[in-house]
């Protein structure tokens, strides 16, 4: 039994330490035998050369032994389980394989391998069943030798690719699957050979041979096969198919990933680029993420898709690639993008319907439209071979498009990329109009901001001032502290600091109505006190007519504190008074801090004790440091009033080149970036004015005095070079003085002020206000305040503990034409 073919079979066969061959010829008769058979079976070799195989076997399989047999000569071989018969009469369950073989003379005869199943569990069930378990299996099962060569598998490894069960035998995994990672199950492989340790459960993701276009993944377990006397002959392993589990596996994976990057903050741009990002490479290769104008706006839109087909203007809000040539141009972030009106792009918008398409036409054109002049380039010079549009929707209204493509020819897009592209895009819609949402809502908070916060202060010539604003309220930057700067009558200002309880857009409204109740206050001219007495009446009132109580509600002005400064640079007196605020400081011109001893009276509401002033006269170059209680360490650290004044005075004392520097680092160093309450400070410093700009007479209580008053006014304002006035300010000082000597008592003091404005001042010691009236054509009189009125820019009264002063302001500017 010689020659080639014979060593291969045999080979192939089992490779085994414990097969028995026995040589048949083709009628069945057995023609050789072994030692190795004597021990299995127990026949001499007289015995047994001779004699029919079929005698050596149980009834059973030697009813089909002669056409297994007959077969065997014309399909080349059989293998399977049998029962043989040994010589003292019990049986044996072997393992057995028939192969045609040719004898040393050329003659054809049947090689018969078997080996003994040593009485394994289950093996006492029938033959067929055991074959259908085996052969008929679902999962791909194999056997390799201790060289990995393939010496059985069944039908169902074949789905895996590779060829049918007899092309296996002898070669190697590498040999049937070149286009796989067969190195590392080989590897395993050599370790359960090695170890004798069994392998369940080793994944292999990669590309096969019979699915080269798509990444595949299987379960592969291994287990080694040793003989009667333990020592390695071969690996079994089984294989399935859990491509489909991989793929949800990684698809979950990228919805978790999106979960967790998309929408980290509510920027739209930044959002639409998370979308991007977290779209290559786990889905495509490139992507882009275009936007209507309106969303970036945070406008509100109608619902549904977009109507009509026509082109609509996007903006690029997002994109990214895999690769650095792909495509070969790209519209940068923020840009504005416009496709062809009867694009995909514009359908999808239209419809509202995701498309895709496997492959795209490599000749055809893209569907941006460029630069004028410029032609389009075509798929294959962008780089984009396959290609996914998802509509971004959410909540019933349509925000922009998400294009997905691939440039690799042997992975395109397919059904399952696309349902998960559009999970991926209604995750990142949501976190998309969440953004629009909040931009449209912070539009129309920055909106009542600014038309409650001054964005500039008024330009005047009494204090340089600077402000710092820190809301609490970082999303929405409301808060309820305010300041502002009002200028005054005679060159004066009002300064003021106030706080609105809680923060965001309802304590903004709140601190909206105190200051505009305290603009129209202090147009009244009335002195602090009885500013922040008219203010407590009016937050009182209106508490009462809301329903509020003392403690107040959640952006109520109940509760809400303030302080009321006039500086006068005439004459550097500064006058304040406080409503449940702290104290301003004062910077003095060498640099020193002291606090303004000042009576903190009852916030604005709550009732108590009357408000009461303090008067001051401040050196030129004296800085005023008015601030809300936000600047102080909070009430859970704040042990002492001491503490917090050693840590402003500390910052107040480090004072930077400028006042707007100085007002800003007083915040950044008593002020953490997160603070736990608003923070408003305003510091101003104070000028005076030159004494040649400011002109006074005492007039005596006589209407012969008036001429006199004119001229000397006349004549001021012709060492001011301000003739161009002369004319209507001997009007305004001849109707002041007449009134004042007229309906007045004591004497009469006439002031003109050169500042930004020519103030013209009358005092008097009369205690009531003068009225406008508007006399008929009859009346000889009545007409003084109405012709003042009229050439005026502004004029008012004020009192002061000695009376009252009547004012008019005239622009030095000539009117506009």
């Amino acid at each position: 039994m010689g020659g080639h073919k014979e060593q291969d079979v045999a080979r192939q066969g089992f490779d085994a330490a414990d097969a028995v061959p026995l040589l048949l010829d083709p009628r069945g008769a057995v023609t050789g035998w072994t030692g190795q058979a004597e021990r299995l079976l127990g026949y001499p070799p007289s015995e047994a050369v001779g004699k029919d195989f079929a005698g050596l076997l149980a009834a059973e399989d030697a009813e089909r032994a002669p056409g297994l047999i007959g077969r065997c000569g014309a399909d080349g071989g059989w293998a399977g389980l049998m029962t043989a018969r040994h010589r003292d009469g019990r049986t044996l369950r072997v393992m057995t394989r028939i192969t045609a073989a040719t004898g040393q003379g050329g003659e054809g005869s049947l090689l018969v391998l078997l080996s003994e199943m040593n009485g394994a569990p289950g093996w006492d069930m029938s033959r067929a069943v055991l074959e259908q378990m085996v052969t008929g299996a679902s999962i791909g099962i194999a056997i390799v030798d201790t060289d990995l060569r393939f010496v059985w598998s069944n039908a169902a490894l074949e789905q895996f690719g590779g060829g049918p069960p007899a092309q296996r035998l002898g070669l190697r995994l590498s040999d049937v699957q070149p286009g796989m990672d067969f190195e590392s199950v080989e590897a395993r492989m050599r370790q359960v050979l090695e170890s004798g340790e069994r392998v369940v459960g080793y994944e292999h993701v990669g590309r096969v041979r019979s699915a080269p276009l798509r990444e595949s993944a299987h379960m592969l377990s291994f287990t080694r096969l040793d003989d009667e006397e333990g020592r390695p002959i071969g690996v079994y392993y089984t294989v399935v198919d859990v491509t489909d589990r991989h793929r949800a596996r990684q698809r979950l994976a990228l919805l978790d990933l999106a979960g967790k990057r998309i929408g980290r903050t509510l920027d739209i741009m930044s959002t639409a680029q998370e979308l991007a990002d977290v779209a290559v490479p786990g889905l495509a290769e490139f992507v882009v993420v275009d936007l209507l104008e309106t969303v970036l706006r945070g406008a509100e839109l109608p619902p549904g898709p977009i109507a009509g087909t026509g082109r609509v203007p996007l903006r690029r809000a997002g994109h990214r690639s895999l690769y650095k040539d792909l495509p070969r141009t790209v519209v940068r972030a923020g840009e504005a993008v416009a496709y062809l009106a009867d694009s995909p792009p514009i359908r999808c918008l239209s419809t509202g319907r995701s498309w895709h398409q496997e492959q795209l036409d490599p000749l055809a054109t893209g569907w941006v439209v460029g630069p004028p002049g410029e032609p389009e380039p075509t798929f294959l010079e962008l780089g984009l071979r396959s290609v996914m549009i998802v509509p971004i929707r959410a909540r019933g209204v349509t925000l922009g498009l998400t294009g997905f493509f691939r440039r690799r020819l042997d992975e395109p897009f397919d059904a399952d990329d696309l349902h998960l592209a559009e999970d991926l895009v209604s995750r990142a819609a949501v976190c998309l109009d969440n953004a629009r949402r909040y931009a449209r809502e912070r539009n129309a908070a920055l909106v009542l901001q600014s038309s409650l916060l001054p964005l500039h202060l008024p330009e005047q010539d009494a204090v340089e001032v600077s402000a710092c604003y820190r809301p609490a309220d970082e999303l929405t930057g409301l808060g309820g502290d305010w300041y502002d700067l009002i200028p005054l009558s005679g060159a004066r200002v009002a300064l003021i600091v106030g706080e609105a309880h809680g923060h965001g857009i309802d304590a903004a409204a709140a601190m909206g109505g105190l200051r505009t109740a305290v603009r129209t206050l202090a147009a009244l001219d009335l002195p602090p006190e009885e500013v922040l007495a008219h203010l407590d009446d009016l937050v009182d009132r209106s508490a009462g007519d809301e329903g509020a109580g003392p403690e107040g509600t959640y952006g109520h002005p109940v509760g809400s504190g303030c302080v009321y400064v006039v500086y006068d640079p005439v004459d550097g007196q500064c006058t304040m008074a406080a409503a449940g605020h702290p104290s301003p400081a004062v910077i003095a011109p060498d640099g020193s801090v002291t606090f303004v001893d000042l009576p903190e009276g009852p916030a604005l509401g709550v009732g108590g004790p009357p408000f009461e002033s303090v008067e001051l006269t401040l050196p030129e170059g004296s800085t005023l440091a008015l601030h809300t209680d936000g600047l102080l360490l909070p009430p859970d650290r704040n042990g002492a009033v001491d503490t917090d004044r050693i840590r402003l005075r500390q910052a107040l004392e480090t004072s930077g080149p400028t006042l707007e520097l100085s007002c800003r680092a007083v915040v950044d160093a008593l002020v953490p970036t997160r603070p736990y309450d608003d923070v408003a400070l305003l510091m101003a410093r104070t000028k005076r004015l030159d004494r040649g700009h400011v002109a006074a007479w005492d007039l005596p209580a006589d209407p012969a005095v008036v001429a006199e008053a004119r001229r000397t006014a006349t004549g001021q304002l012709s060492r001011w070079g301000l003739d161009e006035l002369a004319f209507t300010t001997e009007l305004v000082v001849s109707e002041l003085v007449t009134n004042a000597i007229r309906y007045a008592s004591g004497p009469v003091r006439l002031r003109l002020i050169h500042e930004r404005t020519l103030v013209c001042e009358v005092l008097d010691g009369g205690a009531t206000a003068p009225h406008l009236r508007h006399p008929r054509a009859t009346d000889e009189g009545g007409r003084g305040l109405l012709l003042v009125s009229q050439l005026a820019q502004r004029w008012g009264t004020r009192f002061i503990p000695d009376g009252k002063i009547i004012w008019a302001e005239q622009s030095l500017t000539a009117p506009l034409e």
